[in-house]
């Protein structure tokens, strides 16, 4: 399942997915989150929506899963599918996105894309 959401402070439709999909994970606001990452980028002197800096930052915080069954990439669908409760970050090809209980919730619907891997997010569970 898909739903519209943008928690962007501006409502802009921009390239901040990390931010907009860390910030609802972790239940803070945009700019908490912005401001956090972007000093963590500028310490490692990488840009913040580089994988190189990302998969580090979400291996550090959270579980990783495995997205693959059966040898085969999943898409964001069946992993939801497959796991319907939990928060978790998924990564594809140029995109991070939140899922929340079987709900995507994002400015697009991702949920047709293939999997590169997926964080849980304790979040009370």
């Amino acid at each position: 399942m898909y739903r519209y959401y943008n928690n962007n402070p501006l409502h802009r439709e921009v390239n901040d997915c990390v931010i907009r999909a860390v910030a609802l994970a972790e239940g803070k606001t945009w700019d908490e989150v912005y401001s956090e990452l972007s000093e963590i980028a500028q310490r490692e002197c990488i840009i913040l929506d580089d994988a190189m800096f990302l998969e580090p930052y979400l291996n550090e915080r959270y579980e990783n899963y495995c997205y693959k069954c059966n040898g085969k990439r999943l898409t964001v669908q069946e992993f939801l599918e497959q796991n319907p409760v939990g928060t978790y970050l998924i990564t594809m090809k140029g995109h991070i996105t939140c899922a929340i209980d079987g709900c995507v919730y994002d400015t697009w619907d991702c949920t047709d894309r293939r999997i590169w891997s997926v964080w849980r997010v304790d979040r009370g569970y």
